[in-house]
């Protein structure tokens, strides 16, 4: 076989092809004399003779001879041979070979429409001239008609598109071809689908992707993928329907509210916005039962508009007949009347629902609320119907124990703890007891509480208690009986004004002390005054403001009897705060405060009537009442004026999944003997806190330092614990 491996010439190779295909044949046909060894698979060789491959010629001569004529080249099948005859002669087969080969021309390749390869210098030709390109980062282009009136929302558009885009968010760096390929036809589908929002129906986006080598992968930070928009026309706006609106007694103001025209610029935001507005219009003007149908858009290409149909059901209109509780004995219907902020007769306005039900929830007393309008009359053709609110109660746990611990090294400890039960008098009259363990003061007392009072968020509470204080400026055993008229704020209605009025009955028995080994003598005092509190408040939050202030005015005329001698004179103070958001990390907070007692010495006024200062919620860094004037014992004798500020920065870490906040502080304050400051002695404390920011407000944790203090009286480090904000 290897000589007719070496075989070149064209007739060679016929003689080899005639021999492989003699072979072919007599592998086809058993002849008896090649059947020696029936137990060998015979090859190719081992049937081709040895003097046909010495001699091929002359082999194909001698098997003509023997036959006398040469074989017909015609192909004789299997089935006509006679296996048993011996092989008498080779048929003479020849296949020609052709000097030339002419194959088909190769089909051209189709080039991947989703790739577009750069030039030598790794750059794509832009496809719109003179494009305005926007920039997103990640390897990724936007190109507009540079003229603005083509694609007025560009910016808008663009920011959209960011917020969505599959290249945008993942980038390119590191992808391959095939991987920056794939993101960019679902990014082009996305152009096409936001196109089609806007009202650009005939919009084309033409997409072109960074030339690289197979395998290889973009380098990072390079731009690899544009989109050439061309918006094309903006449709507009066709033919409205809006079902039977126009049937509604206020149809002119209803469609007012759906502020679409024809030839408006077509905008599915836009049916999107105006469908809330008109189901918050009929919502609030009596169409308690309408109903606004899916909204469908026939788009015409060829007036290049599409025909908007919006089907409005509007129900008729309503007022208000009442309200209905299903629990009249827990939380009667005339009760959640004066807890709402309609009257029978109003037209049904739908927030006015949703008010009454937070202000139910606001109580406290219940789990859940449904409200369900209930038709009472019909409408007719020039009188509204009406519908009868019923109010669907679920009572809540109703008693409660609560309870407070708080800590300050100049202060001690302290530990609240309240039992209530919020609805004993119903309609939501509570009683609570309460009581305050403390290093220095103990209290006991007992209150009753009349919440929606003759009028929503209006509180009616009374309350007395026994306490006894015992600090370096005053010692009491006190008896107090109070009582206030309040509107207040609270978590879920935060109000910018509220206000409180009372009155106070109170006997003290003060000042029984025995320091240095000298007695001092025992003066009770029997006090009664009036008050009244108001404070406006723009804050964002009641327990953690981040922006806003809030000014609060207190006046408490007042009068003493002691020793046979009455004292009369007036209690003032005023408090300002202030919050700002820095930068979204930090919140800087300031307050200041003012107080005086004007028409008494300052012999005449109790001690623990006085002013004082110091302490965690005061002068940071010193202990509680300590800042001030004292007397030749030391002790704080307490004044008539006070003045206090206080400034820090909440500052956000990020830790605790951003619950954790630094506290830097600074306060300042001084207390006067006399009814009008003179600032002769001002005290100053710098420190640092964490708050700890929980659902019912931050932990509070300051560690203050007095810049100024007495190494007699204060110590060099005041730490304080407590809940909520300094301030």
């Amino acid at each position: 076989m290897a000589t007719a491996a070496s075989i070149a010439s064209p007739t060679d190779r016929r003689h080899r092809l005639a021999l492989l295909l003699a072979g072919l044949a007599l592998i086809a046909i058993p002849a008896p004399a090649l059947a020696q060894n029936r137990d060998r698979q015979q090859s190719l060789e081992d049937l081709i003779p040895d003097s046909a491959v010495a001699d091929p010629e002359a082999w194909a001569q001698d098997q003509q001879g023997e036959t006398g004529e040469a074989q017909p080249e015609t192909d004789v099948p299997a089935t006509e041979v006679d296996v048993d005859a011996p092989l008498e002669a080779m048929p003479d087969l020849s296949v020609e070979w052709p000097d030339t080969l002419d194959l088909p021309p190769l089909e051209p390749l189709t080039p991947d429409p989703d790739v577009q390869l750069a030039q030598d210098d790794d750059t794509v030709e832009p496809l719109l001239a003179d494009a305005r390109v926007e920039r997103l980062g990640g390897g990724l282009e936007l190109a507009f008609p540079q003229a603005e009136e083509s694609f007025p929302m560009r910016s808008e558009f663009v920011s959209r598109f960011a917020q969505l885009s599959t290249l945008h968010q993942l980038g390119s760096a590191g992808d391959n071809i095939a991987v920056l390929a794939a993101r960019a036809r679902r990014d082009e589908a996305l152009l096409g689908t936001m196109l089609r929002i806007y009202g650009y129906y005939d919009a084309q986006v033409i997409r072109s992707v960074g030339a690289i080598e197979p395998g290889e992968t973009l380098a990072d930070g390079e731009a690899s993928v544009r989109f050439d928009i061309v918006p094309g026309p903006r449709y507009r706006f066709g033919a409205i329907d809006l079902g039977d609106l126009m049937q509604a007694p206020d149809a002119t103001a209803l469609r007012g509210a759906f502020e679409i025209q024809p030839g408006d610029p077509l905008s599915s935001d836009k049916i999107v916005e105006e469908q809330y507005d008109l189901d918050e219009a009929l919502g609030e003007n009596g169409y308690v039962f309408a109903k606004i149908g899916r909204p469908s858009l026939l788009v015409d290409h060829d007036r290049e508009e599409g025909d908007l149909t919006l089907p409005v059901t509007h129900g008729g209109k309503y007022v208000i007949a009442g309200v209905n509780s299903s629990l009249p004995d827990f939380l009667s219907s005339r009760h959640l009347q004066t807890i709402a902020r309609f009257h029978p007769g109003d037209v049904y306005r739908r927030s006015l629902e949703f008010d009454l039900r937070r202000a139910i929830v606001a109580t406290g007393l219940v789990s859940s609320v449904t409200i369900t309008p209930r038709e009472v009359a019909a409408p007719t053709a020039d009188q509204p119907g009406s519908v009868m609110m019923d109010i669907e109660l679920v009572k809540a746990p109703l008693r409660t124990i609560s309870g407070a611990i708080g800590y300050g090294s100049e202060e001690g400890f302290r530990v609240e703890g309240a039992w209530e039960h919020r609805n004993l008098f119903p309609d939501e009259g509570s009683l609570r007891v309460h009581a305050i363990l403390g290093t220095q003061e103990q209290l006991g007392g007992v209150t009753v509480r009349k919440n929606n009072f003759r009028g929503r968020d209006q509180i009616l509470t009374l309350e007395t208690y026994v306490g006894n204080t015992t600090t370096d400026s005053v010692e009491a055993r006190t008896v107090t009986l109070r009582g206030t008229f309040e509107r207040r704020s609270n978590l879920l209605f935060q109000k910018p004004f509220s206000w409180q009025v009372g009155t106070e009955l109170l006997y003290s028995d003060e000042r029984n002390r025995v320091i240095g080994g000298i007695p001092r003598p025992r003066e009770t005092y029997l006090i009664a005054d009036v008050f009244g509190r108001a404070t406006i408040d723009t804050t964002d939050s009641l327990l953690d403001p981040t922006s806003g202030f809030r000014l609060t005015g207190f006046l408490a005329p007042e009068v003493s009897r002691n020793g046979g001698a009455e004292s009369f004179y007036l209690r003032n103070q005023a408090d300002a705060s202030y919050y700002r958001s820095v930068g979204g990390r930090a919140v800087l907070a300031g307050r200041v405060r003012f107080a005086s007692i004007q028409g008494a010495p300052l012999a005449d006024i109790a001690p623990s009537r006085r002013l004082y200062a110091g302490g965690g919620s005061s002068v940071r860094g010193y202990g509680y009442q300590a800042v001030g004037p004292r007397n030749d014992f030391g002790e704080p004798t307490g004044g008539l004026s006070l003045v206090e500020a206080s400034v820090e920065a909440r500052i956000n870490t990020g830790w605790f999944d951003g619950a954790l906040q630094i506290v830097p502080f600074a306060d300042a304050g001084s207390v006067s003997l006399g009814a009008t400051p003179d600032l002769q002695y001002v005290s100053y404390g710098v420190g640092v806190g964490i708050r700890y920011k929980t659902g019912f407000g931050p932990i509070r944790v300051d560690v203050g330092v007095p810049l100024n203090r007495n190494p007699m009286f204060d110590s060099p480090v005041a730490v304080y614990v407590s809940l909520g904000q300094a301030f």
